[in-house]
């Protein structure tokens, strides 16, 4: 699952692409395609990709935290859907966040909140709980998000945004 560089050494071979080419290769890919099924499986790829933090350097690097929230604004919901997952696989990590945050992120993450696709949902529920600290915790604390929040924490209609919004109000919402 996680990767080191001896692992990965492993696991591509002697003729394998190293990583942060085939990374490129898939940004690449995305930018030149029209393809909007394409789009989703190259988004949903590189998604899987930001799990680990072996690819964070190269996930910066190559701008495809900057790529996740571009596509977060398009109508496509399957590429908002990855986008937001993509973030939410990133940004435990305080590098990323702070690309994210600096990047304008944090209101296409709430703007998730209310998407009517249930993985949109979650993803941005993960993706706020590991953003709300420090620096960002103001822009995401307000009013208006933790009442959404809490309506997600009181619902009976699905265990997963009941259970990822208490997690986050319990962690960053003092007065419960």
């Amino acid at each position: 699952m996680f990767t080191n560089d001896r692992r990965q050494a492993e696991r591509t071979g002697r003729h394998g692409t190293p990583r942060s080419q085939y990374l490129q290769e898939l940004v690449t890919q995305f930018q030149n395609t029209n393809n909007e099924e394409a789009k989703e499986k190259i988004v949903a790829h590189l998604a899987n990709f930001a799990y680990d933090p072996y690819n964070y350097a190269f996930l910066r690097q190559l701008n495809v935290l900057e790529l996740f929230l571009d596509c977060i604004t398009e109508p496509n919901e399957k590429l908002v859907e990855f986008g937001i997952g993509g973030i939410c696989n990133a940004c435990a990590d305080p590098a990323n966040a702070a690309v994210v945050f600096q990047c304008g992120g944090i209101p296409l993450v709430i703007q998730c909140l209310s998407s009517p696709a249930r993985n949109t949902v979650n993803y941005a529920l993960g993706a706020l709980y590991y953003l709300c600290n420090g620096s960002f915790k103001e822009e995401i604390l307000k009013p208006e998000v933790v009442e959404l929040i809490e309506k997600y924490a009181a619902t009976d209609t699905s265990v997963s945004f009941r259970n990822l919004a208490n997690a986050f109000l319990d962690a960053h919402v003092k007065q419960r």
